[in-house]
Formats: structure tokens, C-alpha cells, sequence
């Protein structure tokens, strides 16, 4: 089947909407989840349905709750582990205001009163997130087809990583970035990038990322993105040898735009191609231990 498309200038005001929107669900994860190495409990996970947190603990001590953004329903679930559950919708020209305090209220009925930060992170606007009214556009078919499109990276990033016996993180959601990744890791300590609260929670060890995103301001496309850190010397700039790979100085990353794999005659592959190769070009020159790096490509295969 052809992989599906969207142009992220046509749905750039909708993408900033449902941004925002899982935005209030990491907040509830990084208020409430028990702390984890490298942010992992703030993290998000893509199922069936769209965006999810894991079970959280309920404020109320009456057990755990979840809270979803359901994408084909279009609207923000809360449901606990006993059953019971409310719904916000998502539809047009609903602000991300009026959702982001229907969310919490739901929550308070059903878990008990979470507070969380509003104040939205790693995005260009700083209204709150409850008294945001700016953010309201919500195209149903556009969302539809960026979930499948979410889905299609996340199916790439999960076969990528599934061979791997080092540690590794699941295929992460991230609400800061709006993206999907999976990392890596040698298993050596480094040093964060800069003394921000992220990174320096973030990235204190060595690792290789792969990941996905719909497109930016920065970057007006899908792609997928591949970096190491820390990035040594020879690290950058290589051809790889994937068609359509190819070295971003501005980003400091290797890319693969989206529009290049849905043109592919098998874009699952060469997605996995260039996963692969970008990995094993960061364990020769990041130095990683060669017989871990090849458990990534499945030697020794995971099932015998």
C-alpha cells in the first residue's frame, strides 16, 4: 500500500493544535509519573488510538488513570483502571484553552485535582496552555492522515529498534518536540549538551537517536532524523549510501524526507535502510562496543 502524505504547510495551524493539545497530557506525566533516567516517565506513547500516557497514578490514591487523545474519535479520554472515564471533544474551533481545562476537570471527576505547569515547552508561542485561544484550527482529515503517517514511523522505529540487546528506550512520544524517537545506548555516561533542565536531564548518556516528525517551522516537512551524542569527529557529513539520505548542518542531524519515502517502490525498507545505516556509521565513529552495535542488525538474532 502506498504510504500516506501530507504537506505540512497545508495543516501547519492544525499540527500546532494537537501539539498542544498532547502538550497537557506530558504535563500530567511529568507531574505525576514516578521520575525515570532521561525523562522517560514524562515520554508518551503512539497506540491504536493516537496519543496516551502510560498509567498514572491517580491524585486521588484510588489507583491509576490514564488520559488519551483519541484520533479517531477526535476527542481527549480520561479513564481510570476501574472503569470509569469522560470525554472532551476535539473539533473545530475548539481553543486549546477551553480542551486544556475540560481535560483537568475531567481528571479532578474521575482521579482526583492534578496541577500541572501550562506554560507550553519547546514551542514559539508562550501563552498558557488554559488560556491559550490562539491555537483552535483542528482538521479532522488532516489529523487522520498524520496519525497515518504517525503510525507507518512508528511501525519503522519499533523494527528498527526490536533486535537491539543494549538498552534502549520504547518508541517515545515526545509532547515537547511533537515527534517520535527511539534511543540507544552504549551504555557509557556523557556529557549533556548545556546546563538546560532537559538537556541536562535528557542526554547525560551516550546514545544513538532515530525519530520522526511531521515538520516544523524550522523544517517544513516530514522526515525522519538520526543524530549520536555525542557526535565525535567523522560523525558528520558522510554519504551513507540511502537514496535520499543526506547530512543537515543547520539541524546537526541526518535526514530522510518523507515525500522521498512515499515515493519509494518499499518506503518500510528504505526507512529501515537508512535507520541502519546511520547507526552503524555513529558505532564506528562514536567507538561503541562493534559486538553490541551488530545485535542492532540482528546478530545474534533476538528469537532462535
Amino acid at each position: 500500500m502506498a504510504w500516506p502524505a501530507l504537506s505540512y504547510p497545508e495543516w501547519s495551524a492544525t499540527c500546532d493544535t494537537l501539539h498542544a493539545h498532547t502538550q497537557v497530557l506530558g504535563k500530567l506525566a511529568a507531574e505525576l509519573a514516578p521520575p525515570e533516567p532521561q525523562l522517560q516517565h514524562a515520554a508518551l506513547r503512539l497506540t491504536a488510538r493516537g496519543w496516551e500516557t502510560l498509567p498514572l497514578p491517580s491524585p486521588d490514591g484510588g489507583g491509576a488513570f490514564v488520559v488519551a487523545l483519541d484520533l479517531h474519535r477526535h476527542e481527549a479520554l480520561v479513564e481510570t483502571g476501574d472503569g470509569r472515564r469522560q470525554a472532551v471533544p476535539l473539533t473545530p474551533n475548539r481553543a486549546v484553552g477551553e480542551v486544556t481545562v475540560d481535560v483537568l476537570a475531567a481528571v479532578a471527576a474521575v482521579a482526583g485535582e492534578a496541577k500541572i505547569d501550562p506554560e507550553p515547552q519547546e514551542v514559539p508561542w508562550t501563552v498558557p496552555l488554559d488560556r491559550d485561544a490562539e491555537h483552535a484550527t483542528y482538521e479532522e482529515g488532516a489529523v487522520a492522515t498524520y496519525f497515518a503517517m504517525a503510525t507507518r514511523a512508528f511501525q519503522v522505529l519499533a523494527s528498527f529498534r526490536a533486535p537491539w540487546r543494549g538498552r534502549s528506550t520504547p518508541v517515545n512520544a515526545w509532547w515537547g518536540s511533537f515527534d517520535l524517537a527511539v534511543n540507544l545506548f552504549s551504555g557509557e555516561p556523557a556529557s549533556p549538551p548545556s546546563d538546560d533542565f532537559i538537556m541536562r536531564n535528557a542526554m547525560d548518556a551516550q546514545e544513538v537517536a532515530v525519530g520522526w516528525w511531521p515538520g516544523d517551522p524550522k523544517h517544513p516537512g516530514a522526515a525522519f532524523y538520526a543524530y549520536a551524542h555525542p557526535a565525535l569527529p567523522g560523525f558528520a557529513g558522510v554519504d551513507l549510501g540511502v537514496p535520499g539520505a543526506r547530512w543537515d548542518t543547520d539541524l546537526g542531524e541526518y535526514l530522510l524526507e518523507w515525500e522521498d519515502l512515499a515515493a519509494a517502490p518499499e518506503p518500510m525498507r528504505l526507512a529501515l535502510d537508512f535507520s541502519r545505516s546511520v547507526f552503524r556509521h555513529a558505532c564506528t565513529t562514536c567507538g561503541w562496543d562493534p559486538a553490541l552495535a551488530a545485535t542492532a542488525e540482528g546478530s545474534p538474532p533476538p528469537v532462535v
